[in-house]
């Protein structure tokens, strides 16, 4: 199934979309939101499936063509979200840019932080900041979307709670990460609206594609129309998504609706840092770690952060060269009265 959140008051109005993201049509009578499927979400799948068999067949009464641009993220808000960092050669870089050295540990226990999840963005939504000064980024990464997961889940048992798997801009503001992380207290300022993609769909819509644990495919970053990171979901992922909701759930239960993520698609490939796509490697999933490599290689970084009209473009085609998920589309714009 693929699954998307029309724009409908704080929590949306739940659509089953079809394949092709053509289609849509509301899940009357079932859930008036996402939300509320996931909250009992055993016994509203197999509703909610009859409904996308419908709609595959013409059946479904009251589907409508989908512009995207009326959908906000699948879950227009959520109970929780948490992202990892999957992907340690990203934490490496960046560490290696600043000159501080990365501890063991990065290597066998992941590293998370609980991001705002009261107001997401919708996936054609503006990113909006004060200033430029602020160090504007986009990061695009993988996210999966659990059911009841209890306090304490085993690695083998957490993989089970995947219901749903979506793309993310985990849009990040570089210039007040620093102060905020030398106080010792994590991300707040630094981490505003996240985006979501379109749609958010089952595990069963990926094929082989999804091992249970880790999504293979690359992921596209467009930067104003060029193509900037094609970096492969599946590879270097350090720690996958069974990992990362066993140690979410390590000292708390989390509730259907909560939102894992990957942390930045980052490939170490052949020189151990990446390459752009221009010198024949993969690209970057994030403005910064291109950034990193340059201060690495020649001393200080070259690459603007993004600017004011600006536009970033996240999607992820299947082995057909088809959308899976719809894109993240997004322009850079100042906030009203900056």
């Amino acid at each position: 199934m693929k699954l998307a959140s029309l724009k409908a008051g704080r929590d949306g109005q739940l659509l089953v979309v079809s394949n092709d993201l053509d289609r849509g049509v509301a899940a009357y009578g079932i859930a008036q939101s996402l939300q509320e499927a996931l909250d009992d979400w055993s016994n509203m799948a197999p509703r909610i499936a009859e409904v996308a068999e419908n709609l595959a067949t013409g059946k479904a009464p009251g589907a409508f063509d989908l512009d995207p641009d009326d959908l906000a993220s699948p879950l227009p808000r959520a109970y929780q979200w948490a992202d990892g960092s999957a992907y340690v050669n990203h934490v490496e870089l960046v560490r290696r840019a600043r000159g501080v050295e990365m501890p063991a540990s990065f290597w066998s226990d992941p590293l998370m932080y609980q991001g705002g999840s009261d107001s997401f963005l919708g996936p054609y939504d503006p990113i909006t900041a004060v200033s430029e000064d602020w160090g504007i980024d986009f990061e695009a990464e993988v996210a999966v979307i659990v059911d009841d997961v209890p306090m304490g889940v085993s690695v083998e048992d957490a993989g089970q709670h995947v219901q749903l798997l979506m793309l993310v801009n985990d849009v990040s503001l570089r210039g007040l990460i620093p102060d905020e992380l030398g106080k010792g207290f994590g991300f707040f300022h630094g981490k505003p609206s996240t985006a979501f993609s379109p749609v958010a769909v089952t595990p069963d819509e990926l094929g082989d594609a999804w091992d249970g644990c880790r999504l293979h495919l690359p992921i596209y970053c467009d930067l104003n129309g060029e193509p900037f990171g094609r970096a492969n979901a599946g590879v270097d992922m350090t720690f996958d998504f069974p990992t990362l909701i066993a140690h979410a759930a390590k000292t708390r239960s989390l509730c259907a609706g909560t939102i894992i993520g990957s942390g930045t698609v980052s490939n170490k490939q052949d020189d151990g840092h990446g390459s752009a796509l221009a010198d024949g490697g993969v690209g970057y999933s994030c403005l910064a770690e291109l950034r990193m490599l340059e201060t690495i290689q020649e001393g200080a970084p070259k690459t603007p952060f993004m600017s004011f009209g600006d536009h970033i473009h996240i999607e992820m085609p299947d082995k057909d060269g088809n959308t899976i998920f719809g894109a993240i589309d997004q322009e850079v714009v100042p906030c009203d009265g900056a």
